[in-house]
């Protein structure tokens, strides 16, 4: 079974700090995501104020959980969420049917 990936691209808001955000983003990584079952790596990218967040998990059904689960994180995931312009938000998922060099 490959792994899985949930990918979603969106934008800070306006005067957000990217540092406090990054720092919210550690925290919910290391307080709650990286507990999650399947679990593998977050990466987050940016380029010229577009953000994407790149989460891998070892299946499918575990990213939807994660997902459905989300709601879980509480404080941690408002304080993530409150940087970020949620009208800009747009989510996909992904098999990864091929992978090359390093993870």
């Amino acid at each position: 079974m490959s792994n899985a990936v949930f990918y979603c691209t969106f934008n800070l808001k306006d005067g957000a700090s990217v540092q406090d955000f990054l720092s919210a983003a550690e925290n919910l990584n290391n307080e709650y995501i990286s507990k999650q079952k399947g679990y593998i790596s977050w990466k987050q990218l940016s380029d010229s104020g577009n953000w994407a967040d790149l989460l891998m998990f070892e299946t499918m059904e575990d990213v939807k959980n994660f997902e459905a689960n989300s709601v879980n994180a509480g404080e941690l995931a408002a304080k993530f969420y409150s940087f970020i312009n949620l009208a800009s938000v747009s989510v996909a998922y992904f098999s990864v049917e091929k992978s090359y060099g390093m993870s």
